[in-house]
């Protein structure tokens, strides 16, 4: 691997650490990133969510004043993510990687929707902020479990899902719910990491370059994340989004 490809990962990692941290769906920057330098799909979505792993912890880091007081929820729905991204993390590896690149691109795009439709997904989440409750229920520790079945197997947008349900179920500000996010989301790929560190073929250099890279957006995203501009980050996302399901789907 050259020089450039090493810059430009490492740079896709920044960025994906940083978007991570604010709302979720930076695997549409890294994965894409790894796939145009000639990964195949499952070694980089393995190697992408090993390497996001130090990122989600660094953005959880980043929010600490914001999850006091979360702990028992945290640890209860936490339960949840790990047993769903274990679930997800057996599903790819058990599967022929030809079902992972047959259903990825179809993930992508749908990752791509929920980025564009977060705006008004917050929106409503604050319009409810009457009708939810303290704690969500057996429907919101399900919900996380399936957003951790859908992270531990992929992951892209994992963060948008996750910051939806706790939205509709639970009675606290955006950002307390992002915070939450980031803890959940970081179990999930953490989790997930531990399968594929053991069970599955790893590229070592990449995970090393997204490992950084990741740490310091994630840092960067939690201390400036709110003063970036979202339009501007949204259509980023999408239009790699895009062009990464394009070749899945034609220039496999």
């Amino acid at each position: 691997m050259g020089s450039e490809e090493i810059l430009a990962i490492l740079a896709a990692a920044v960025g994906a650490g940083a978007i991570n941290a604010v709302v979720g769906s930076g695997s549409l920057i890294t994965f894409p990133t790894l796939l145009a330098f000639g990964f195949p799909p499952v070694i980089a979505n393995v190697s992408n969510n090993i390497g996001l792993v130090p990122g989600n912890v660094s953005g959880a880091y980043g929010y600490h004043r914001e999850l006091s007081g979360q702990r028992p929820r945290l640890m209860r729905l936490g339960m949840a993510s790990c047993a769903g991204g274990l679930a997800g993390a057996i599903a790819l590896l058990a599967l022929p990687g030809s079902v992972f690149e047959l259903v990825v691109p179809a993930l992508i795009i749908i990752a791509c929707v929920l980025v564009v439709l977060q705006p008004r997904l917050s929106a409503w989440v604050a319009s409810r902020s009457g009708e939810r409750t303290g704690h969500g229920g057996p429907l919101l520790v399900a919900g996380v479990f399936l957003a951790g079945v859908y992270g531990g197997y992929f992951g892209a947008a994992q963060g948008v899902l996750v910051i939806g349900l706790l939205g509709v179920f639970l009675t606290e500000s955006l950002q307390r719910i992002n915070g939450g996010k980031n803890v959940l989301v970081a179990i999930v790929n953490g989790t997930a990491a531990a399968v594929f560190i053991v069970f599955a073929h790893v590229a070592w250099l990449a995970v090393g370059l997204v490992a950084v890279g990741s740490t310091v957006g994630g840092l960067l995203g939690a201390r400036f994340g709110r003063h970036l501009p979202p339009a501007v980050l949204r259509v980023l996302i999408v239009v790699i989004g895009v062009i990464a399901a394009v070749k899945l789907i034609f220039f496999r």
